[in-house]
């Protein structure tokens, strides 16, 4: 069975009109099943751009790697 996997980063704008970052981390269990752990940063961020850009500086990300919603 194939699975698209998850993108590490999801950036989503808020009700204030704010983007904010989640990073995401995919493990598998013994059946192969995935398992998705989230953790939503602190930070609201002005621009989708400058949310990219912290996550590029903070955590290594790279094009590609991100989601929006």
């Amino acid at each position: 069975m194939l699975r698209t996997p998850v993108k590490p980063f999801l950036i989503a704008k808020n009700e204030e009109g704010k983007f904010r970052l989640t990073v995401r981390s995919t493990r598998y269990n013994s059946q192969n099943y995935p398992i998705v752990s989230s953790s939503l940063l602190p930070e609201a961020f002005s621009t989708a751009a400058a949310a990219r850009a912290h996550a590029k500086l903070e955590y290594g990300a790279e094009p590609g790697q991100f989601a929006s919603k």
